[in-house]
């Protein structure tokens, strides 16, 4: 039967558990980023397309690579949204 004894991997030695919290907010923070990135050149893409703004959407492309490199370094996604919002206002008005 399972052993119920006191758990291993909370007293074995070289676990650096503040380095593995770290791991993973950076990991979040790279696909929340990547995600949003991917959302933009979608929208961009779309703009390019349905709207024929094309000069629109390289102007969105831009920004949405220098919004993705802010949020990468800084961890903070507003300026990622704000591009995400712009592309759809471009959409729906175009």
């Amino acid at each position: 039967m399972a052993d119920h004894a006191e758990v291993e991997y909370a007293t074995a030695t070289g676990n650096d558990y503040p380095e593995h919290e770290r791991t993973y907010e950076s990991f979040v923070r790279l696909a929340v980023v990547g995600s949003l990135l991917v959302i933009n050149i979608v929208i961009a893409l779309a703009v390019g397309a349905v709207a024929d703004h094309w000069v629109t959407m390289i102007g969105l492309l831009v920004i949405a690579v220098g919004s993705a490199l802010y949020g990468l370094a800084t961890g903070g996604n507003v300026p990622a949204v704000v591009v995400v919002v712009m592309g759809l206002l471009g959409l729906a008005l175009g």
